[in-house]
């Protein structure tokens, strides 16, 4: 017998993985700049121009500093 619940979930995208700089930090919260315009607030040991992966609020780790790119197709 299948689950509906769980057949609902698989529907739902997976928490993506963010790269960002981080703009301030206050305590174990940083802003993430994003590079689309947008910022985030997320938890995690971060300095002020650190570039972090962040997934679902938490810092994940260094991101490599690369030039950001971006293409229309």
């Amino acid at each position: 017998m299948h689950n509906p619940f769980r057949q609902f979930l698989e529907l739902l995208p997976s928490r993506p993985l963010q790269v960002g700089t981080v703009a301030s930090v206050l305590g174990e919260v940083a802003v993430v700049d994003l590079p689309g315009g947008g910022s985030i607030q997320a938890r995690g040991q971060a300095t002020v121009g650190m570039r972090v992966w962040v997934r679902d609020g938490v810092i994940e780790g260094e991101a490599p500093a690369l030039t950001y790119v971006s293409a229309t197709v």
